[in-house]
């Protein structure tokens, strides 16, 4: 990472503001009431609990049996049976539905304990009174513990914490909990500080609990215990907060005034499985504002929608503290606060929080910081650059030798764990640091009046210095102990430093989201430079969307991990492989206007199951960065140090193409005007074409294939294929369907299979059309020779007589063997650098490729420098950048059409009608795009074809210097004065721009409609592309302009 170049400007005040021009106001996804909502100061007339238990008819005869069993026991003292019983009974709070569910037998192991707890206590040398009693049942718990109102306890039972883990993390439909927990309203015997903490948690009895996804009606989704105990008014409270809650993205927050006294009803409503260990992390937010619960609540219903409500009451002594504001002014900060919680409720810092060493903010700054560290000081350093100056990368020995290296260089030189550990060991470094941060991003909306200040607590603003970034750059020089201590808190600048906007400070989000400016990457690794990167962090992932240009197209992909292991490996090759991805999508994207960009998500190792989450909030958080914050309170207004407006366009990829839709509703919720080219891949009834419906993407691998048998006359009927990416997925399926060779063994996500006398091609298509893995396939029609060996299966025998041990490791490194003979090998599926310079030597044989022929169609499958190898080894290679672009095509040409028609036109011409018929434009058209493609990629082909028998140059090599070649020419010609000649622009853009739609629409209105700048790379990515495949890649590009 490069140094900062500056320090980042001093706090803004709303009036000060850098303005993004041209922003249009929007209603947002989450709710919030706070100082200048709607909501304001709400007064509830609530003297009750807000709940009360049916009467417990039993109770007295209950208690009877109780102190009968006590006394049979021998335990206690029989002068003290009855005021311990009187005691457990009346004094805890605990409300008759504990009584009416607990055996009587349980309730006497419950005061037995209670009473020994007290016994215990007279033996201790502090003579603390302490209390920890746990049970636990299929259908119930009951958890009672010492507590000290205020106070986070950082050791011992933690019962927030496993109610969390056990109960409500896991809350799912029927599966769901439902928790109640009381302060004992006086202090325990003895022990002026400490009262009984009591929670209660039940499994939950649904009215209806299978209800449709939008119903709100109490009385058909809440828990029948939560009918019958509810008052009216924490009914009437409840409906109003669902209705909000499901009709929104993130938490809705609502806060009451109780008439009569200070205390604070506090009621969060969220999705159910949103924001795993809240509940417990609450807790240690409002005991950090000297407040403490009386009672806390948490309901589930059956529509998926968690509600807590928290009964907040300032601290005796917190009120002539100098540390705490009063519960007036602190409630909003815990407001604003329970937000910036939501995204991450249990940070890497937790524990600095829960002691007060540290504030809320602070923490979850370090944390991001700390993921952002953790994928840019793995960096590789001079001694690196050195090395590969001194070595020759095109020696294969050096090369290889290159590559571990670098391999071992970011795995072990700074774990997650020792990054950890380093900023651990320096609090008041990161509360600088953060105060420079803050002083930055945050906002005063009401000027001197704003009761929140973004520091350790409310004061610190006026008494912390701000420092520079000299400043932080000393005192950071100065407090390290070691020189990687340096490194790690140098990065906290870089960080604040590179940060142009940010969500952190807007009062209501799901996830946290980061604008970088990307200069601070060293071009040594980075060569291509950046354009854009966000980073977007929440307790379910992280995520990166990195383009190459301004206007650029590319997919958003999650990434899983089957275990720890594969988490560790896939965080560590995040950002490279989103570079990558996007890199090679900015050399596919040489056909058409837009640049490359992707986006990557990974799903933290126990979230496996939250990709629809993850999704959501990676979406509803950058959205906030590009939409302006108009509404006061919930979203308010950011510091934008870009101070351009800023469209990203995006598309579906592995693990998301079944979330598309709800994507582009939610920008056309939050009133994004470019609603309807925000997403691509998108279903029909939206206007999209879906790739795999259509084939858009095998499209373009197919031309490339077919090329090559036409080339060199091969029959396809005798050609022996090999493919990655089974018939379940996009590509692979239409692969299968389209293609017509002889297949010999297919890989995919469930394991292999094999026939050397060709696998049985109508249950191949069957398996394709109906998107099934090949565990599937009918093992009948295999021949003597053929087998599968499926991912879960070991030691498995094969007809040769070996022996498979590993099912996973036979699937993941099968494409690696040279046992078989394969003719054609088409990557459609399969983890980025499958293939790299070590593995691929086990595909070469006496210096000649045991594949004649690859078309690489799963994007990076094969890393540059092994393709280099195989071509080397006479092998005719493909690579991905120029097979696998008919999806960015038919993605561009999709945005052409939602860009030209108006609203009415879109959905006449474009959406599928409610029954599930097509337009006939619509129809028409995606006939062109298809035949768009398949024009394209033989242009490509057949210029790559050309080149390397005039240059004898690789075609991987060749492929990149068409894309250079390309993209580079399109720049001069955007910047030329060519765009400014009318009748050359409009003859070219007759050319480039669909027939059907100039024929439907017309020029004029397509160049009033389309934005100039996407006008302007129409008109150079048509030019140049059709210049560079006709004249090649080596001319000067002033050769065009002699033309």
């Amino acid at each position: 990472m490069a140094e900062p170049a500056q320090s980042a400007p001093h706090n803004k005040v709303l009036d000060h503001i850098v303005r993004t021009p041209g922003r249009q106001p929007s209603p947002q996804p989450t709710h919030l009431s706070v100082p200048g909502s709607s909501h304001h100061h709400r007064v509830i007339d609530e003297s009750g609990p807000g709940y009360v238990a049916p009467k417990f008819e039993g109770k007295e005869k209950q208690m009877e049996q109780v102190m009968d069993q006590i006394e049979e026991k021998g335990f206690i003292p029989a002068d003290f049976v009855e005021s311990e019983t009187n005691w457990f009974y009346n004094e805890l709070g605990i409300d008759d539905m504990y009584f009416s569910t607990e055996t009587v037998e349980a309730i006497v192991n419950h005061i037995l304990s209670l009473y020994a707890a007290k016994i215990a206590a007279y033996a201790r040398d502090d003579k603390q009174l302490e209390i920890r009693l746990d049970k636990e049942a299929a259908d119930h718990a009951v958890y009672i513990d010492t507590s000290k109102p205020g106070v986070s306890v950082m050791d011992g039972p933690r019962y927030e914490q496993r109610i969390d883990e056990k109960y409500l993390d896991l809350s799912s439909g029927s599966n769901s909990y439902r928790v109640e927990t009381f302060r004992s309203s006086g202090p325990l015997p003895g022990d002026q500080e400490h009262q009984l903490r009591c929670y209660f948690v039940y499994k939950c009895n649904f009215a209806n609990p299978n209800p449709d996804k939008n119903e709100t009606r109490l009385d058909v989704i809440g828990d029948k215990t939560f009918l019958q105990k509810a008052t009216d008014n924490t009914k009437a409270i409840y409906q109003e907060i669902i209705h909000n809650t499901v009709s929104r993205t993130g938490p809705v927050i609502e806060m009451f005034d109780i008439e009569g006294r200070r205390d604070k009803r506090l009621v969060i409503a969220y999705q159910q499985g949103s924001a795993h260990g809240i509940f417990s992390a609450l807790s240690d937010l409002y005991h950090y504002y000297g407040v403490t619960s009386s009672r806390k609540y948490v309901e589930q219903f059956s529509n998926g929608v968690t509600v807590m409500s928290l009964y907040l009451r300032q601290l005796p002594h917190a009120g002539t503290s100098a540390r705490y504001p009063p519960i007036e002014a602190s409630i909003y900060q815990i407001m604003k606060e329970v937000s910036l919680l939501y995204c991450i409720p249990q940070n890497k810092f937790q524990l600095h929080f829960a002691s007060g060493r540290l504030s809320l903010q602070e923490t979850i700054y370090a944390h991001c910081v700390w993921v952002f560290v953790g994928h840019f000081l793995n960096r590789l350093g001079s001694e690196y650059t050195s090395l590969m100056s001194v070595l020759n990368p095109n020696n294969s020995a050096h090369a290889e030798m290159l590559a571990k290296i670098k391999r071992r260089l970011r795995t072990e030189t700074f774990t997650a764990d020792y990054i950890l550990e380093i900023i651990n060991k320096y609090p008041d470094l990161v509360r600088s640091l953060y105060l420079s941060f803050a002083n930055t991003h945050y906002v005063q909306t009401r000027g001197e009046q704003d009761d929140f200040i973004p520091t350790l607590s409310y004061l610190r603003l006026k008494v912390d210095k701000v420092l520079d970034d000299s400043e932080l750059k000393e005192l950071i020089s100065q407090s390290a102990a070691t020189e990687h201590d340096e490194m790690v808190m140098t990065a906290f600048r870089i960080f604040n430093a590179s940060v142009l906007k940010t969500n952190f400070y807007t009062p209501t989000k799901v996830a946290l989201s980061f604008r970088f400016n990307p200069s601070f990457l060293p071009e040594s690794e980075y060569p291509q430079p950046l354009y854009g990167m966000f980073l977007v962090i929440s307790s379910e992932f992280r995520g990166f969307h990195l383009r190459f240009r301004d206007i650029a197209r590319g997919g958003i992909r999650i990434v899983k991990s089957r275990n720890r292991e594969a988490y560790s490996i896939n965080a560590r090759s995040l950002f490279d492989e989103n570079y990558n991805l996007a890199n090679t999508q900015q050399r596919k994207n040489k056909d058409i206007p837009e640049g490359g960009s992707k986006g990557v998500i990974l799903l933290d190792v126990h979230q496996q199951d939250k990709a629809r989450v993850a999704f959501e909030k990676y979406i509803d958080s950058i959205l906030d960065l590009l939409l302006p914050p108009t509404s006061p309170g919930i979203k308010d207004p950011i510091v934008d140090l870009h101070g351009q407006q800023e469209i990203l366009f995006m598309g579906p990829d592995e693990n998301t193409a079944d979330l598309v839709d709800w994507a582009t509703e939610h920008a056309r919720t939050r009133g994004a005007p470019w609603w309807k080219s925000f997403f691509t891949g998108k279903s029909p009834k939206l206007g999209g074409i879906p790739h795999d419906a259509y084939g858009m993407t095998t499209l373009s691998v197919r031309e490339f294939v077919l090329g090559i048998y036409r080339k060199l006359n091969l029959n396809p009927s005798t050609v022996r294929k090999l493919q990655t990416g089974g018939p379940d997925g996009d590509l692979g399926s239409n692969e299968i369907i389209l293609g017509n060779e002889k297949y010999t063994a297919i890989v995919d996500g469930s394991g292999v299979l094999i026939d050397p006398n060709g696998i049985d091609y109508p249950e191949l298509v069957r398996l394709a059309q109906q998107r099934l893995m090949i565990s599937h396939f009918d093992a009948t029609k295999l021949s003597s020779e053929g087998y599968r060996v499926l991912v879960d299966q070991n030691n498995v025998k094969l007809p040769s007589g070996e022996t498979v041990h590993n099912g996973t490791t036979f699937r993941n490194t099968f494409h690696l063997r040279n046992k078989l003979q394969y003719d054609m090998f088409v990557p459609c599926g399969g983890r980025p650098e499958s293939i790299d310079l070590s593995s691929v030597t086990k595909l070469i044989v006496d210096g000649k490729s045991t594949i004649p022929y690859i078309v690489e169609g799963a994007n990076l499958f094969i890393t540059q420098d092994a393709k280099l190898r195989l071509e080397k080894a006479g092998c005719i290679l493909f690579k991905d950048a120029s097979a696998n672009k008919g999806g960015v095509t038919s993605s561009s040409l999709e945005v052409l059409a939602s860009l030209s028609f108006d609203d009415p036109g879109f959905v006449e011409n474009m959406c599928h009608r409610d029954d599930g018929t097509a337009p006939p434009f619509y129809i028409a058209y995606v006939k062109a795009v298809q035949e768009t493609i398949k024009k394209n990629a033989q242009l490509e082909f057949e210029a790559i074809w050309r080149e390397h028998q005039q240059t004898g140059l690789p075609r991987s090599v060749l492929s990149d210097k068409l894309s250079v070649a390309i993209t580079k020419l399109d720049e001069e010609l955007q910047n030329s004065g060519l765009w400014e000649k009318e009748d050359l622009r409009r003859s070219i853009l007759e050319d480039a721009l669909p027939a059907l739609l100039l024929e439907k629409i017309g020029l004029d209105l397509i160049l009033e409609r389309v934005p100039d700048n996407y006008l302007r790379a129409i008109f150079g990515s048509y030019l140049a592309s059709r210049f560079v495949y006709e004249f090649g890649s080596s001319p000067s590009q002033f050769a065009f302009f002699d033309l």
